[in-house]
């Protein structure tokens, strides 16, 4: 870290990518809020969706520490949310050859079911908000959103 001024340009971005992390802020309560309605039915909320998620992104099982790197969460809200999980049948723990004491989540029959009906759902919204958006710029926004998330990775405070 340096003690150096920030230029005004600096100072200028500075100020934008705050615009930007108080927007996302604001764009996460709203996504976990409506999360919570897609899914409400099926058992779910949108934090065990997320967890659902993980493993079938990853497409193998995953343990708690790595589902909760992956989906930027503490380890421990994810192991709440996996013994939820467990306890409501929508995810199965396997030994780890690799690990004794760091079990391997795995998705189970209704886990697999539930997630695929959040996903069907999810995809009519995601496509029906789209609409009328340009895509260009939802291209640029996704962009910008990695390259800060990259910036936050390599350079944390």
């Amino acid at each position: 870290m340096t003690d150096a001024k920030p230029s005004d340009a600096d100072q200028s971005a500075g100020r934008l990518f705050t615009d930007i992390v108080l927007e996302v802020f604001r764009l996460g309560g709203l996504l976990a809020s409506e999360g919570d309605r897609l899914t409400a039915d099926l058992g779910l909320t949108s934090a065990r969706w997320k967890v659902l998620g993980a493993i079938a992104l990853e497409g193998r099982p995953l343990t708690v520490a790595q589902i909760a790197r992956r989906m930027g969460l503490t380890r421990q809200s994810v192991q709440r949310l996996v013994n939820e999980l467990g306890r409501d049948g929508f995810v199965e723990l396997q030994v780890n050859p690799d690990h004794r004491r760091a079990p391997l989540v795995v998705r189970s029959a209704s886990g697999e079911a539930a997630y695929a009906e959040v996903m069907a759902r999810y995809e009519a919204w995601a496509a029906r908000l789209a609409q009328g958006l340009d895509r260009d710029a939802l291209s640029e926004g996704r962009a910008t959103l990695t390259a800060m998330i990259r910036r936050l990775e390599e350079e944390p405070y």
